[in-house]
């Protein structure tokens, strides 16, 4: 049976003793929390940031759809470039379930530049293709200024420019020519970036008949771009070669541009994992700071505890109140850690224009692997405060 006599201290009691043992040293106690707070924080930091661009890949995979296929050229048996049909773009419209079809194609031998004084070659990197009418729609791309290709002006020597093409050229917006293989175009529109095009941010779109006049020969398209039936991606992904290419259906590409943004996702993932493996570590050295800090204060305080034993005070007592000292500097480290690493996820979300999201399941993981860390690392300390002999330590 329990002795009625055997004193207890109550958890008011023990959590009373803890704060007092650290308010005492408050420097010491804020540089050891700081510790455990900057591994919590890169913690929190590297998932939120990672689960905040997940979410924002998520929105645009909701919005732009995973139903849009691309065929494009493929390569030969000795390794060269195979032009897609003329007919390409009437032959997929055809196939059952293909909702929406566009083309682009790569204009041979033109370069584009702002001005004649710029050297010929200095493109910087910026491809010319033709475009279909239904292109914008089909991607799901939007204009950020000016207007898009009509029957009238994609006859013409016009161009929209793609966002990276514009900001390399130094084109605002509609109103500024262009030279094109040295013949001046004018600039009707500005795209906005394309998530599932990246190919038509560093581009210079103009029309097909446009693009015939300048080349005197119709441009051969290079990718098909299709819309389908969400439920039969898969089906119509493997009729597309085929019809394309009937005599070498292996010669045309197919992919799934979401397939892209997807495989990316999975790479952020793996880095993410990474990233939370070295805030482990940042973690683990801040619980080598608690326990440090636990040791020292039991060291400078052995006047304190032979006192209070030699009043009375149980070993249990004595092993309460180091430990609860332990756990409330972890706490403390782990409030802190949680809500630097909310902002550094916040500020920079916002900056990004992501929407902002922490699972609350990393939240709590954090403040529980705080209080694990915490409590083995003040368990020793705890522990040779409660088993040392009051006579030694109040003789030290």
């Amino acid at each position: 049976m329990t002795d009625p006599r055997a004193s207890r201290l109550l958890p008011a009691d023990v959590f009373r003793l803890g704060a007092s043992g650290l308010l005492t040293r408050p420097t010491r106690a804020l540089l050891s929390a700081l510790g455990i707070a900057i591994g919590i924080a890169a913690m929190i930091a590297v998932v939120g940031i990672s689960t905040s661009s997940q979410a924002r890949l998520a929105a645009q995979l909701d919005s732009l759809g995973t139903n849009l296929l691309q065929a494009s050229q493929g390569e030969d048996f000795f390794g060269e470039k195979v032009e897609l049909p003329l007919t390409t773009l009437g032959s997929v419209s055809r196939v059952d379930g293909v909702e929406a079809v566009a083309s682009t194609g790569a204009v041979a031998d033109q370069a584009v530049y702002r001005s004649a004084a710029v050297p010929e070659g200095e493109t910087g990197g910026i491809a010319v293709l033709t475009a279909s009418s239904g292109l914008l729609d089909v991607l799901g791309t939007e204009l950020a200024s000016g207007a898009w290709f009509t029957d009238g002006t994609a006859a013409h020597p016009t161009v929209v420019l793609g966002s990276a093409a514009a900001e390399a050229l130094g084109v605002g917006g509609p109103g500024h020519h262009v030279l094109i293989g040295r013949t001046p175009h004018l600039v009707i529109g500005v795209l906005r970036p394309s998530p599932l095009a990246a190919d038509l941010d560093r581009a210079a779109l103009i029309g097909e008949a446009s693009a015939e006049s300048l080349t005197g020969a119709a441009v051969h398209p290079s990718s098909i771009w299709l819309r389908v039936d969400e439920e039969r991606v898969d089906a119509v992904r493997d009729l597309i070669a085929p019809t394309v290419r009937p005599d070498a259906p292996t010669e045309v590409s197919v992919a799934r541009p979401s397939d892209a943004l997807a495989a990316k996702q999975a790479a952020d993932q793996a880095f993410t994992g990474l990233l939370v493996g070295l805030g482990s570590v940042a973690l683990l050295v801040g619980g080598i700071g608690v326990a440090n800090t636990m040791v020292i204060s039991v060291l400078e305080r052995r006047r304190e505890i032979g006192l209070r034993r030699a009043l009375g005070a149980t070993r249990a007592h004595i092993r309460d109140q180091f430990l609860a000292e332990a756990l409330l500097l972890s706490l403390l480290g782990g409030i802190g850690g949680i809500v630097l690493g909310l902002g550094v996820t916040a500020v920079f979300a916002a900056s990004r224009g992501w929407p902002v999201a922490v699972p609350p399941a990393v939240l709590a993981a954090g403040l529980g692997a705080t209080l694990a860390i915490g409590a083995v690392a003040g368990l020793w300390p705890a522990i040779r405060a409660a088993r040392t002999p009051p006579t030694e330590a109040l003789q030290s």
